[in-house]
């Protein structure tokens, strides 16, 4: 199996940290996030990386070399400019089976092998991975009629809740995904998705209720040092801290 990683991003929203280091370099816990990221998707029987980098591409190529220590293959693809999230996928070679995307950021535990696998039985192109998420909106919230008297009050609700479904930045694709992506173009995943969708593609979702922070905030970053050693046996059940 082979896995795509994106870590090219600049990450503003966690500068100062960023200013020196990658958003994948910088540590949790004792680890660089994406660090746990290799170990988690070698552990899931992915034999291939490919890491497309950007930003500070040579440290994170220093880091990791080609993934001797880690026990899988790992290759890189630095964009000369910036391509969006899924832009460098069709500059990328040998992409000829179904395959993994993700975020070099993402802390989760759920099951990389078994994503794949259904990916593969669904028959879809593209595959998201997603969480169940809730956010509370700290107002009141007014409804209204209708457009012919728009300022007729429905109902009232005080600081309501709203479900949603989240991606959780993490992706399985169909090889066939390439013919909608031109080469050199700047591509982000919504639009992909999008693109697939006018095409008469299928695009599923897979659901999951496991343990996931996407760290692309200081406070989720503070989180993420918060929660690390509480769900560490979970993110690295073969690992101890050094």
């Amino acid at each position: 199996m082979r896995a795509i990683v994106l870590a090219g991003g600049r990450g503003s929203r966690l500068r100062p940290y960023t200013v020196v280091l990658p958003k994948p370099l910088i540590p949790i816990g004792d680890r660089p996030v994406l660090d746990i990221v290799v170990r988690q998707l070698r552990r899931a029987g992915f034999e291939r990386l490919t890491v497309a980098t950007g930003y500070l591409a040579e440290l994170i190529e220093a880091f990791f070399g080609d993934g001797s220590s880690y026990g899988v293959a790992i290759d890189y693809f630095r964009e000369s400019h910036p391509l969006g999230t899924v832009g460098s996928l069709a500059l990328i070679d040998e992409l000829d089976e179904p395959f993994l995307v993700m975020n070099g950021d993402v802390l989760t535990d759920l099951d990389y092998g078994q994503l794949m696998t259904d990916h593969a039985a669904g028959g879809a192109i593209a595959t998201i991975a997603t969480a169940r998420r809730e956010i509370e909106v700290s107002l009141g919230v007014l409804h209204f009629e209708d457009e012919q008297d728009n300022t007729r009050l429905t109902g009232y609700d005080e600081k309501p809740r709203i479900d949603y479904e989240a991606s959780m930045g993490i992706y399985c694709f169909s090889p066939r995904v390439i013919e909608h992506i031109e080469r050199g173009e700047h591509l982000d995943f919504p639009d992909l998705i999008l693109r697939l969708i006018a095409a008469g593609e299928t695009v599923r979702a897979w659901r999951s209720n496991d343990y996931w922070l996407d760290i692309g905030r200081h406070e989720d970053y503070e989180q993420a040092q918060e929660e690390f050693e509480r769900v560490r046996h979970r993110l690295l059940p073969d690992d101890s801290p050094t």
